[in-house]
């Protein structure tokens, strides 16, 4: 291997080295590949450091843009640029807050420069949360509704500096195509209230801005659960996680059979959280809020959909009843 390539190799073993004591890579494996083209994640396996392995994320602007629904464009690319040093601050700035009951991965090193992007960070797998889903046991759909109360919560009312000023990464602001995309109606007329409804609940918080299931890393008995991928992290109703995520879990009947369970529980770890962390709160308002907006929430997603792919498999019946309740139509 020759030129940047090498290069950048060479600058990944290096910072892995510094930032873990080891002496040696002994071993390089990639994990996946990036979204469109923009690098890939990478497990190196240690010797002589503090740890045995370590996830890295190299990110590189391609040359040439490979979307796998062809929305490629100057907007898109800017907004993929922006959500990865949005993750760099999350990581510098935020992510030690998070503790035991939100865990992410700690971050060992970071670096950005000109068109890339370095992340250290800890393996989870290793770290005890090496299981993975796509259809959650009890325990693990438990466990991620905890993560996300708790995450929620231990975030409520901070600022964000140097995240997205809205998360999630169907934001109205940055899918302008999308909007143009969708065909003209009541979903596309009420797309600027159902944003701005989501984005002046009195009861801000961060959210993970991309919190499916496969965003989840559990342990072996489904228990405890941790995050990644933190790319499009920001202020915003904790409701745009839990019906996104709720989305991820669940196919059309599910979503309306389990709704209330699902609510009921999260809002059960939310009260608990924030008992612990702003014991003066009035839950009783958050709660009535934030019931009120997952509609809203889900349907917003359900726009962008709409705009983004018309024949995705989540625009089904149970989002066309919430979308018609929320624009208050028959």
């Amino acid at each position: 291997m020759q030129g940047p390539a090498a290069d950048a190799q060479a600058r990944l073993e290096a910072m892995t080295r510094e930032a873990t004591g080891a002496t040696r890579i002994l071993s390089r494996e990639v994990v996946q590949s990036l979204w469109s083209g923009y690098g890939e994640i990478l497990r190196f396996e240690l010797e002589g450091a503090t740890c045995s392995t370590v996830v890295v994320k190299h990110v590189k602007w391609p040359t040439e843009r490979r979307h796998p629904r062809a929305w490629n464009s100057d907007v898109g690319h800017e907004r993929k640029v922006n959500s990865y040093l949005v993750e760099t601050a999350w990581y510098r700035d935020h992510a030690g807050l998070c503790g035991p009951t939100c865990r992410v991965p700690e971050c060992l090193a970071l670096a950005a420069d000109g068109d890339e992007v370095f992340m250290v960070l800890e393996d989870l797998d290793a770290a005890g949360y090496g299981r993975r889903s796509s259809d959650p046991s009890p325990a693990q759909l438990e466990a991620s509704l905890s993560w996300l109360a708790n995450f929620h919560a231990r975030f409520l009312g901070m600022e964000g500096k140097g995240l997205w000023p809205i998360g999630t990464y169907w934001h109205l602001s940055t899918r302008p195509e999308e909007l143009a995309a969708l065909e003209p109606g009541p979903l596309k007329e009420a797309a600027a209230e159902l944003d701005r409804r989501l984005s002046e609940s009195p009861y801000l918080t961060y959210v993970h801005g991309d919190a499916k299931l496969a965003n989840f890393c559990f342990s072996d008995s489904g228990a405890a659960a941790a995050a990644v991928d933190f790319q499009y992290v920001g202020r915003g109703c904790g409701m745009k996680d839990l019906a996104y995520f709720v989305s991820s879990c669940f196919e059309e009947g599910e979503c309306e059979a389990r709704e209330q369970e699902v609510l009921a529980r999260y809002f059960h770890h939310l009260e608990a959280a924030l008992e612990r962390r702003l014991p003066a709160l009035d839950f009783a308002a958050l709660e009535a809020d934030w019931r009120a907006l997952y509609p809203v929430a889900w349907t917003d997603f359900y726009r962008f959909l709409k705009g983004w792919s018309p024949s995705h498999w989540k625009i089904h019946r149970y989002s066309e009843r919430l979308a018609r309740q929320v624009l208050g139509r028959p």
